[in-house]
């Protein structure tokens, strides 16, 4: 039987250790693309207010990756860039970032903004754009307060590996909710996706899955090969 306690435990006993090797965690609004970034990787959101239970510290609650699929090259500052949106305007653009997706569903039925096209089709037409351009400066606003951190990982499948593993094992989806759970006044409990609201996360893919054993291991082993 898999200890999701001892497994967290050291999952975020490895995190701390990378963000020591990265200097410290990075709010998105600040994030920009003249910072030094791996090619690839693997990244970590922090929320604001959401503390691990009962440990000390944020938890992550979001886990992503980029360029999964063959022929695919999207960098992760580029996979980054999509969540921020436009540093010059705060705007973005929702369809093309299911995290940004999310928390804009949120804050819709927080009633912390209104758009009545939020996340229908995928029509991309300037006039609509420009009619959810306040709603998408809501939502980057919100997200640049988002705090993370970022694993340089080249290949592949070993992102994938990661994504998933991390997913499974911070959800609570399938899991006792006394451990790391979302806080009562998390913005995701709003969000009107069941995955999300259940498992803790702005994910929905893997969070219903089990992690391998193995995963805490091979996870600090790679970031204590940084």
């Amino acid at each position: 039987m898999r200890d999701r306690t001892a497994a967290l435990v050291r999952f975020y006993a490895t995190l701390a250790e990378l963000e020591g090797k990265l200097g410290g965690k990075r709010t998105l609004g600040e994030c920009h693309g003249r910072m030094t970034w791996p090619r690839q990787g693997v990244y970590f959101f922090f929320e604001p207010g959401e503390t691990r239970l009962p440990g000390p510290g944020l938890r992550v609650v979001r886990v992503g990756t980029h360029a999964l699929v063959e022929g695919q090259c999207s960098t992760l500052w580029s996979r980054l860039r999509q969540h921020r949106g436009s540093a010059s305007s705060d705007g973005g653009n929702h369809r093309g970032s299911v995290f940004r997706k999310l928390v804009g569903s949120a804050l819709i039925n927080r009633r912390d903004m209104v758009c009545e096209s939020w996340s229908k089709g995928k029509n991309t037409a300037k006039e609509l754009r420009l009619l959810e351009c306040e709603s998408e400066r809501c939502v980057s606003q919100t997200m640049s307060r988002f705090q993370l951190l970022w694993l340089p990982v080249g290949e592949s499948r070993m992102r994938g590996y990661i994504e998933r593993n991390s997913i499974a094992l911070l959800s609570s989806y399938r899991a006792d909710l006394g451990m790391d759970s979302a806080s009562s006044k998390w913005l995701g409990r709003s969000s009107g996706f069941e995955k999300c609201v259940k498992s803790g996360l702005w994910n929905s893919n893997h969070v219903d899955e089990l992690w391998d054993s193995d995963f805490p291991k091979k996870f600090t082993e790679l970031v204590d090969a940084l």
